[in-house]
């Protein structure tokens, strides 16, 4: 919501103030939400206009509120409201706007049928590798999807606030490239916008049904933090709703992050270069680069293809 409310301060004669203010409402409640929208429809005053009568305004903006909670939340939202009645400062004029998702960013992506994109087996037959093998659960992809889909945003946020100013030690206030090796904390925004595409093409994957196995360092830094991240959320209940997950059917392997690991990365060769000790070895003419045999970890080939995996589309764009 975002409101403009014009203020007068007595004392010193008349004088107007703009106030605009920004508030980010969760819907815990549609039914709720719904049945307060449609009483202030009912209990609103309306005026005939041009060849609309009173009641066909009133029937017009129930059926709103019933198809859109955006129109809901507007007739429950008052700017007016926003100054104290009683303390010296009269509310002339205001205006609203109610959009979906963040203002000023993309609305919140369609969450995708989990269940039919990655069906399990549960036959349990000794010679099935489906069952002895690892299978991507709905409820395994459905976590992993949401926090791809959280770190995406969290690394577009330090790229709009930051741009190319480097990650220090000092700041606390980078959300997304303050957990990236410190090789990296010098790129500037062209680099962290890839980073950030990175996580939008590993949900993709999962989106579509695949396995979101790196095709790049800057994947497989992702995918790290992707596994890192789902635990915390699958046990704490946060990144994908826990009403969302409960729809899912339950499965044995659901949240078997070590089997995940094992099976989307080929090695954590990539971690190497969160150890001080082991400065320099990102660099494949480096000593421990070869003894280790971990290839080019520079951060300008973060974003090159591995040499067994398929190129993503260089066409592809950017969520913002």
């Amino acid at each position: 919501m975002r409101c403009a409310v014009y203020a007068a301060v007595m004392g010193e004669g008349r004088r107007r103030f703009t106030i605009q203010a920004e508030v980010t409402v969760d819907v815990t409640d549609t039914e709720a939400l719904r049945k307060a929208a449609l009483g202030r429809v009912a209990e609103a005053q309306f005026v005939a206009h041009g060849d609309r009568s009173v009641d066909e305004i009133r029937i017009a903006e129930t059926d709103d509120v019933q198809a859109d909670l955006t129109a809901a939340l507007d007739w429950v939202t008052d700017a007016d409201t926003i100054v104290e009645a009683g303390i010296g400062a009269e509310v002339v004029g205001s205006s609203l706007s109610v959009v979906e998702g963040d203002a000023d960013k993309t609305a919140p992506a369609e969450t995708p049928d989990f269940v039919a994109v990655f069906p399990v087996c549960r036959c349990e037959a000794d010679d099935c590798d489906a069952c002895f093998g690892f299978q991507m659960t709905p409820r395994t992809a459905a976590v992993l999807w949401a926090v791809a889909q959280l770190h995406a945003d969290f690394a577009y946020d330090d790229i709009e606030q930051y741009g190319d100013a480097p990650v220090t030690d000092a700041d606390g206030g980078w959300v997304a490239f303050a957990d990236y090796p410190r090789i990296t904390w010098g790129q500037d925004a062209v680099w962290r916008r890839q980073a950030a595409r990175a996580f939008d093409d590993l949900a993709a994957d999962l989106a579509a049904g695949r396995l979101p196995s790196p095709t790049c360092p800057g994947e497989e830094m992702a995918v790290h933090l992707m596994l890192r991240s789902a635990q915390g959320a699958a046990a704490d209940g946060w990144g994908m709703p826990p009403e969302a997950l409960a729809v899912l059917p339950q499965h044995a392997d659901d949240y078997d992050w070590d089997s995940a690991f094992d099976v989307l990365l080929q090695d954590d060769d990539i971690l190497h270069l969160f150890n001080k000790q082991l400065d320099g070895i990102e660099d494949p003419e480096s000593e421990e680069n070869q003894r280790f045999r971990i290839g080019d970890y520079r951060p300008e080939a973060w974003f090159r293809p591995f040499l067994n995996a398929t190129p993503r589309d260089g066409r592809r764009r950017f969520r913002r």
